[in-house]
């Protein structure tokens, strides 16, 4: 296996490669040639993701197992489903999307993650961990049911075995006893340590015909004599129990094979093609190593989990414009800041220090730090359990994560009215990763429920002033912010708080009332210049300031809200649903999401063609004031 110290800045050759445009081209390529194929396709994947950005150390260590996947299983025929999504840019390159890698991620390009609508090789969309069993499971069935020869495959990280669905659907495998063989690739970042060469010569022996006959033959033989069945159960569980970690997944009613060396290609091809004649639940663990083949990244696979595009330095290098800190950044700097003040608050993430900005808080207070790992649903009753007995949970968590814990939300949290503080990430569009990772929903799903208090805020300060003021209210509370860099404002330091529900005025102007909740504050600004109008910074979704609401709607011609969440069910629906219960007859148009997903594309890029930058915003207002001047055959219809 060739290594890489950097990533390579010209098109590499790739003669082997060039051959195997589709999985039927590479299972005509002699086997000796694998081993090289390999190289080739490290080398390709390291400069594609240099050109574009991606996701990178996941790829890297599934190379050998993409080319040995599609080496023995007739893909497309037989399915072939990938747990988590970034795991597939090796499995893109092989399956008749290499030309269009260079795509990735950008508008009109190939998706970062599998997409059922971007290829046949791709028969199920993955976003979200763990859903790679449960899926593969009902495809097995279907095949089963409906006489259909055909193969069906589960590749699940490590850490996306660790959420409770994963084992549901292993619970029900084995009850089917459908024929499903699930893959646990461990890179080495939890689940078990490496058990060498011992381990991988078991795991040979496991998967071979010769074992799988005398295992079974010996079961049918010793039946009869139940004492020395039990006997010979218990010496097999115990020998392996010695070399592996596969005696869960035995009692579960899985064929457990492994601990296997991930990155040794012919033993994967040899052990995959005894396993592929296997009937029933089978479990092949493999270990790689994230980020394999490329130096930096087997140093620090955290840090190259992803890497930005690489751009070409140029000769005379442009002054960079000063950037304020993300997002989460604000909120790791608060929520340390918050710690050292209550020794009650306790820090959650499913899976997301890094991301979440909770790398600091971890160091300096290990003891109320808990990663829960990819489990959404017990890190919110976690926080619901650590309230009941007077601790001050804040979970940090992603948006579209969040949706996963939302049964834990109403029934855990709400419900008994625990005071537990939700961080919401990524809050609103979050551009290359697309619609499975946007924060569309999240207003329109919490605002609906009873003892919920949701804030949004319009930049770096608000979210600081926002997180404190939910922190010391009793009772559940939410603050949702969006990913990257705000508009740079000045932040304090201070704990300050501020008066629950009460929206700010930003500009004072007649006509039109802008109300804006969260970041699109800053694209309205220019659109309320230009229109002298009243500008509002609403802060509180629930509860909504109604007097001030109520104030404008007699005072204003026409009310505007603006959110960068779904229309449907939104803030904008919860000032229409108030002014309809008041009878206040005021013209309003609601701004947000439209009841589409929005796919991948630079963030800006995504707003924009929602129509929510500030051209956009003000070419909608201007449409809607045209249709409410009188002549207008809208004004006529409306009279």
């Amino acid at each position: 296996m060739k290594h890489f110290e950097q990533i390579p800045q010209q098109q590499p050759g790739t003669p082997l490669l060039d051959q195997a445009p589709e999985p039927a081209a590479l299972r005509a390529l002699a086997e000796a040639d694998l081993p090289a194929l390999a190289d080739e396709l490290r080398e390709y994947l390291l400069w594609c993701v240099g050109q574009t950005g991606g996701h990178f150390g996941a790829g890297l260590g599934v190379i050998e197992l993409t080319i040995a996947l599609h080496y023995v299983f007739n893909t497309p025929h037989d399915r072939l489903v990938w747990d988590v999504g970034h795991q597939t840019y090796p499995h893109k390159i092989l399956t008749g999307r290499r030309e269009a890698m260079l795509s990735l991620r950008q508008a009109g390009g190939l998706s970062g993650f599998p997409k059922r609508a971007e290829s046949e090789y791709d028969p199920f969309g993955v976003g979200h961990s763990s859903t790679s069993i449960s899926a593969a499971l009902g495809m097995a069935l279907a095949a089963r049911a409906q006489h259909i020869a055909r193969k069906t495959v589960a590749v699940i990280g490590d850490g996306a075995m660790t959420a409770g669905m994963a084992f549901e659907a292993l619970n029900h495998a084995a009850h089917t006893r459908a024929n499903l063989l699930v893959i646990l690739n461990d890179n080495q970042m939890s689940i078990s340590h490496n058990h060498g060469g011992l381990g991988s010569y078991f795991a040979k022996i496991w998967a071979s015909k010769l074992y799988t006959t005398v295992r079974e033959g010996g079961k049918k033989v010793l039946s009869h004599i139940p004492p020395a069945l039990e006997l010979a159960r218990r010496t097999e569980e115990h020998m392996k129990g010695m070399v592996s970690p596969g005696t869960l997944f035995e009692e579960l009613g899985f064929n457990y094979i492994g601990p296997l060396d991930g990155h040794d290609l012919p033993g994967l091809i040899h052990t995959l093609k005894n396993l592929r004649d296997l009937d029933g639940p089978q479990m092949l663990h493999i270990q790689t190593c994230k980020g394999k083949g490329y130096l930096p990244a087997e140093a620090d696979p955290v840090g190259f989990h992803a890497i930005n595009k690489i751009e070409p330095v140029p000769a005379k290098p442009k002054p960079v414009k000063a950037k304020g800190p993300k997002y989460q950044e604000v909120f790791g700097d608060w929520l340390c800041q918050m710690a050292a003040t209550d020794e009650r608050l306790v820090g959650i993430t499913p899976a997301m220090c890094e991301g979440s900005g909770m790398t600091r808080f971890a160091a300096e207070f290990p003891e109320r730090y808990h990663d829960v790992a990819i489990a959404e649903q017990h890190a919110v009753t976690l926080a619901a359990g650590l309230a009941c007995d007077d601790m001050k949970p804040v979970v940090a968590i992603y948006s579209t994560f969040l949706q996963r814990a939302y049964d834990q939300l109403i029934h855990d949290v709400a419900l008994q009215d625990l005071d537990v503080l939700f961080a919401i990430d990524r809050a609103g569009l979050v551009g290359e990763d697309g619609a499975t990772h946007a924060g569309s929903f999240d207003v329109s799903y919490l605002r609906c429920i009873p003892n919920m208090m949701v804030m949004t805020p319009s930049d770096e300060q608000e979210t600081r002033l926002l997180l404190t003021t939910g922190y010391l209210h009793e009772g559940p509370a939410a603050v949702r912010y969006p990913r990257g860099t705000g508009p740079n404002s000045k932040t304090s330091r201070s704990l300050d708080t501020v008066t629950i529900g009460q929206a700010v005025v930003r500009e004072k102007g007649q006509g039109v009332a802008l109300l804006c909740f969260g970041p699109l504050l800053h694209a309205a600004k220019p659109v309320a210049k230009e229109l002298g109008a009243t500008l509002v910074d609403m802060r509180f979704v629930k509860p909504l300031d109604e007097s001030l609401i109520r104030e404008l709607a007699g005072s204003h011609s026409l009310l505007v809200t603006l959110e960068d969440n779904a229309i449907a069910g939104g803030a904008g629906a919860a000032v229409s649903e108030y002014l309809a219960a008041q009878g206040l007859m005021v013209p309003i148009l609601p701004l947000g999401l439209p009841d589409r997903y929005i796919d991948h594309a630079a963030q800006a890029q995504q707003y924009r063609e929602c129509g929510l930058d500030s051209e956009g915003i003000l070419r909608a207002i201007r449409q809607r004031l045209h249709s409410l001047a009188p002549g207008s055959p809208s004004h006529a219809r409306q009279g």
